[in-house]
């Protein structure tokens, strides 16, 4: 039985991605801050064949534990770093347990003999740090591909920023480690809406949602959605736990990030259709997912169903 380690597979996404091993015959290790938090990770108790899963407790700036959590495992997946709108100082909450994370963590497995692949659950920020607005110098209605020049601005979310950085550092260290044992693969996903597997209330994804369901904005950075009408271009959390596994499991897609995405629609229409109401007008393709398609054979739910499995 191979292992897989999830760091932040408690959380909102790296719950479905641990299901996804567990129910593929994995035995299954997932990080926790804090193991005495039961309530953080007790619902992938009752998942099916939980009898494989082991939670153990890891701060990812801590290298000792790092190096002790990925010891044994076969491939590991790390969604660990903050995310998180509200921040008072961007530096301590956002850039160092990222950029410092992500630097620790490729240190460390690359000192690991056991680990073939590496999944790194990166961001669309590392592609456009503007998200969900359009990069500089284009339009709403642009599209964007892995093709398009990754934009980053100063200006943008400080987590944006991070996310940014933390995939640069990546690339730099794929291009100075041309011999490395192990093949490192991202993914970039959009807005990651749909149904929590917990009943948790501290997940930034599901909190969104209740949102803009709600028409809330508990800051200027959100209200800033509504009085534009952002488009939003949204994925279902079920198909980027799948895409994740498939990265995991195919083999040859060393140093590549995959943009993760269905379809975009305003804020507007998003609350509509969170409201179990139709949008007023269709769905566009800004985000393009053609690459995810074609390599990792994955397919996406329309975001109609998605929005549908949260509000049900």
């Amino acid at each position: 039985m191979k292992k897989v380690g999830i760091i932040g597979g408690s959380g909102f996404i790296g719950s479905h991605i641990t299901q996804r091993f567990l129910e593929n015959g994995f035995e299954v290790k997932v990080s926790a801050t804090d193991i005495t938090k039961q309530e953080k990770y007790e619902h992938l108790m009752e998942l099916n064949h939980s009898d494989h899963l082991y939670i153990s407790e890891l701060n990812v700036e801590n290298k000792a534990q790092l190096k002790e959590f990925v010891k044994d495992c076969d491939i590991v997946v790390h969604g660990g770093t903050p995310f998180q709108l509200d921040v008072k100082d961007a530096k301590s909450e956002l850039f160092d347990p990222t950029i410092k994370g992500t630097e620790n963590f490729l240190e460390v497995i690359n000192e690991t003999p056991t680990v073939d692949k590496v999944v790194l659950i990166a961001s669309v920020a590392a592609w456009n740090t503007n998200f969900p607005f359009p990069a500089g110098g284009r339009i709403s209605s642009d599209t964007f591909s892995e093709k398009n020049t990754a934009f980053m601005s100063d200006e943008s979310h400080p987590y944006a920023q991070a996310k940014f950085i933390a995939n640069q550092t990546v690339n730099d260290y794929i291009k100075t480690h041309p011999d490395l044992d192990f093949e490192i693969t991202s993914v970039s996903p959009v807005g990651v809406f749909g149904k929590s597997l917990s009943q948790r209330e501290d997940s930034v994804s599901t909190g969104l949602q209740y949102l803009i369901k709600n028409n809330l904005a508990p800051n200027p950075y959100i209200q800033m959605f509504y009085d534009t009408d952002v488009e939003m271009a949204i994925v279902n959390v079920q198909d980027v736990a799948t895409a994740i596994y498939k990265a995991a499991t195919i083999s040859g897609l060393h140093g590549r990030n995959y943009l993760l995405s269905s379809e975009t629609y305003t804020i507007s229409d998003v609350s509509l259709m969170l409201n179990g109401k139709p949008p007023k007008h269709p769905a566009k393709i800004i985000y393009q997912n053609q690459k995810a398609e074609r390599e990792l054979g994955q397919s996406f739910q329309s975001v109609m169903d998605t929005l549908n499995q949260y509000s049900n």
